[in-house]
């Protein structure tokens, strides 16, 4: 049995719903952007001081956070962009505080 192009579609015209934002989403976006700033600012702290591990394992969470922000950080509305700049504000003085701590 062979159909039209129109059956097709007929069969598949059916509306996907569309999810609703939770808030499990906005928290994985918070938190991606968390880590990766904080980690950048713990790094530029490492780098200032050189010290070695510091920068081996801020450098190594760098990439690898960064291999998973790629596919989830695709911000389509307002607030998901408020939560994740937020999230990378917090991550940013974070890691200023605990790579002192760290360090002295």
């Amino acid at each position: 049995m062979i159909k039209t192009i129109r059956a097709i579609i007929d069969e598949n015209s059916t509306q996907v719903p569309k999810l609703k934002p939770n808030v499990s989403n906005k928290a994985r976006l918070f938190i991606t952007a968390f880590l990766q700033v904080f980690l950048v600012t713990a790094n530029t702290y490492f780098v200032s001081r050189v010290a070695c591990l510091g920068i081996a394992a801020a450098s190594f969470g760098i990439s690898y956070i960064w291999t998973m922000n790629v596919r989830r950080i695709n911000a389509s509305n307002f607030w998901e962009r408020i939560t994740y700049a937020t999230g990378a504000m917090c991550g940013g003085l974070m890691g200023v505080f605990v790579s002192k701590f760290l360090i002295n």
